[in-house]
């Protein structure tokens, strides 16, 4: 997404913290979004492009480390740089393990958040990046039809077009065309491409192969 400008989010219930992180972030070129609350930043949509979460430990209603839990499935994309005044070991052991992506105690230096941000929006356009073209594999396979992906199931096991006919009840002739039709529409230039498509979209052989 390298058109889109890449948007920081930041939670702290400290309007202080909020105000004087936004004129930071915006300084640095990036677009900068701030919430008071956990819940605040849930009702707000996922960015377009790169993104990063500034997030607070401590907040009124739900905290930083529950906050990384609940949006782990739906916004992996946005990497999460904790804040806190009182960081201690196990809650920074546990953040991390979560996948966050720094643990910054205050007070902390402009420079060194600044840094932190940069590597996370990267982290995020590699992750966007990885989703974009994950997304657009499972639109090809999605329109393949019901025996093209039993062919496809089949053929990534290493089975011969014989084979697969004998597994399906149908003619070696019945198989090549399905195929051919099948590796067009994968796009798929080879079997060693297509296996490396079936395995990016977690598809499991109907043999157990």
């Amino acid at each position: 997404m390298p058109d889109l400008k890449p948007t920081v989010f930041v939670v702290d219930d400290d309007i202080s913290v909020r105000e004087s992180l936004e004129g930071l972030i915006r300084t640095a070129g990036w677009d900068a979004r701030t919430f008071d609350s956990a819940e605040a930043f849930l009702a707000f949509p996922p960015a377009p492009g790169p993104s990063c979460l500034v997030l607070d430990v401590s907040l009124p209603d739900l905290n930083g480390l529950d906050l990384q839990s609940r949006i782990a499935g739906d916004r992996a994309e946005t990497p999460i740089i904790f804040i806190t005044g009182y960081g201690d070991v196990p809650m920074t052991v546990r953040a991390m393990k979560a996948g966050a992506a720094e643990f910054l105690t205050k007070p902390f230096g402009e420079e060194e958040l600044l840094e932190a941000i940069e590597a996370a929006l990267e982290r995020s356009r590699e992750t966007t990046g990885e989703q974009t073209v994950l997304r657009a594999l499972r639109e090809r396979y999605n329109s393949l039809s019901r025996r093209e992906r039993e062919v496809m199931d089949l053929v990534v096991t290493g089975l011969l077009n014989k084979q697969v006919g004998g597994e399906l009840g149908i003619s070696e002739i019945t198989v090549k065309a399905h195929r051919g039709r099948m590796m067009e529409k994968m796009r798929a230039s080879s079997l060693a491409d297509l296996v490396k498509m079936s395995a990016r979209l977690g598809r499991e052989s109907p043999r157990g192969a």
